[in-house]
């Protein structure tokens, strides 16, 4: 792995609240990583404008050349990043003894593909082969949608976990 690919890597782990905590079956909690990363204001809970604020750093980190729009070798990084911060979950879940499921079901929630640059159509609104900025960060509504079980306009540990 590159230097650029596994700083991207980093970059997205934390993006995305997903960087693996030392968890034990004991005091894993479900969705609390996305929580510590992603509730701005630390209440607990995440709003569906910290949740567009984040997807707009995503967006930030991996937009490479800063042109506004994710090209598909920019959209390879960030769907190999998401791949790699999945594997690394998954270790950190098992050795926890906590399963396959990482809670979310598949894709972790994030309305995208598997890897390989298979996400790009998904984020790809309007189908003109790009992805821009207001189309990655306008996917997050149906994302918190998906993620809101309870539809209390806030993400919360309660949203996460075996449905």
């Amino acid at each position: 792995m590159t230097t650029r690919a596994l700083s991207l890597t980093l970059a997205l782990a934390l993006a995305l609240g997903l960087v693996p905590m030392a968890a034990t079956a004991e005091t894993f909690a479900p969705g609390q990583q996305f929580l510590t990363m992603w509730d701005r204001n630390g209440d607990g809970a995440v709003t569906l404008p910290e949740a567009r604020e984040r997807r707009d750093e995503i967006f930030t980190t991996f937009d490479a050349n800063a042109d506004g729009i994710l090209s598909p070798d920019e959209l390879a990084a960030l769907d190999d990043a998401r791949t790699d911060m999945r594997a690394q979950m998954q270790d950190a879940r098992s050795e926890a003894g906590m399963g396959k499921g990482m809670g979310m079901g598949m894709g972790m929630g994030m309305g995208h593909g598997k890897g390989g640059g298979g996400g790009a159509a998904l984020r790809d609104a309007n189908g003109d082969g790009q992805v821009t900025r207001d189309e990655f960060v306008g996917l997050t509504t149906a994302f918190f949608a998906r993620m809101d079980r309870n539809g209390d306009g806030s993400l919360t540990t309660g949203d996460f976990g075996r449905r």
